[in-house]
């Protein structure tokens, strides 16, 4: 992709990948879904899950998968918020972003 990908858009798409099953999704999972939108390394991905967890937008735990544990990642309640925000926020963007390029203006 040539438009650059900010920490705010990751954020935003971490959050709905994650937010597609109530019940969490591991770290694995989030990177393939990810990179089906944008082209993204584990090595971005994990510093932007312990960012989130941080801020309180996700919770974490660990379930045991093929005799190992799986550590899962879950929006709260305030993750939940962002994301919505997120929403509304590129809703308008690439509203305006479509407008542009379709030869409309803003006046």
């Amino acid at each position: 992709m040539v438009f650059n990908t900010g920490a705010a858009l990751l954020d935003a798409i971490v959050l709905a990948v994650v937010s597609q099953d109530e019940r969490g999704t591991y770290g694995y999972r989030i990177t393939q879904d990810v990179r089906q939108i944008i082209e993204l390394s584990e090595s971005t991905l994990y510093p932007v899950l312990r960012r989130l967890q941080k801020d309180g937008c996700l919770e974490i735990y660990d379930m045991e998968c093929a005799g190992r544990n799986r550590r899962y990642y879950k929006l709260t309640i305030p993750g939940v918020q962002k994301l919505n925000m997120y929403r509304q926020e590129w809703k308008s963007y690439s509203d305006k972003v479509t407008t542009l390029f379709e030869g409309g203006s803003f006046q």
